[in-house]
């Protein structure tokens, strides 16, 4: 598959916003999905070939958290039973069945998200020193968890927003650990599916590669804010991406 200079320049500048997307709240694969679309994937290459740059950004986003000691891993093996479980089923259902009928799922939940952060800001913003629960404590997270890595491994767009639930919503993590939870989270079960894709022959390496080349500077950056943000500047912007996360699926 060749491409112009133009559709290079188009993924490489789509990928490095979704990159920082990605690390401060979710959604970038509403820009990066239609964009490989766009050059002429079917839906099931689009959604394969685009975990290439998803395992690389959320590889080097999780790496930069952990150096800057915002990224917990006291719970974390509790935490991968139920993601786990969830990613294998969604990999091997998104490698065999279409994705369009999720698009109705994928807008209830952001909407859903919107609607939290604006009315009930305290769900995804506990309190500072507030202790966080334990997976094994909270029975909703577990839940919460097992359809993120269900979600996530099937279509991946917007899971961001659903694993903010589970770990700010339901384990009570800060948005700034939530946020470096969420990263590893993604690479865990994006490993999975991408190891499926890759079995399937499904993936596109080259459209793949400059996707992850611009992701990764863009979460780079986006750990870079999300350090030093003001936690109320973090909510607005998980808020406006939940809204913009919404128009696309609506749109696509």
């Amino acid at each position: 598959m060749e491409f112009e200079i133009l559709e290079v320049a188009g993924l490489l500048f789509l990928g490095y916003l979704a990159g920082i997307i990605n690390t401060l709240a979710g959604g970038g694969s509403n820009l990066t999905l239609p964009a490989l679309m766009v050059l002429g994937m079917p839906a099931d290459v689009a959604n394969a070939t685009n975990r290439v740059g998803i395992f690389l950004q959320t590889l080097w986003g999780a790496k930069s958290f952990h150096g800057h000691g915002k990224l917990p891993l006291g719970d974390v093996g509790s935490i991968f039973i139920p993601l786990s479980i969830g990613g294998v089923i969604g990999a091997l259902a998104a490698s065999y069945a279409p994705v369009d009928y999720l698009k109705p799922v994928l807008l209830v939940t952001m909407v859903s998200m919107s609607l939290i952060i604006l009315i009930r800001p305290s769900v995804v913003m506990p309190e500072p020193g507030t202790v966080p629960n334990r997976v094994a404590e909270t029975p909703s997270s577990w839940v919460m968890l097992f359809l993120s890595g269900l979600y996530g491994s099937f279509v991946q767009a917007g899971v961001g927003f659903v694993l903010i639930m589970a770990l700010a919503g339901s384990l009570r993590y800060d948005l700034v650990r939530s946020n470096a939870l969420k990263l590893l989270c993604t690479l865990g079960f994006t490993s999975i599916a991408l190891v499926i894709f890759v079995l399937r022959d499904q993936v596109l390496w080259i459209p793949g590669l400059i996707l992850a080349i611009s992701m990764m500077l863009g979460a780079h950056h986006g750990v870079k804010f999300a350090i030093s943000a003001n936690p109320h500047s973090l909510k607005w912007f998980l808020f406006v991406m939940t809204l913009c996360g919404s128009a696309a699926a609506l749109y696509f």
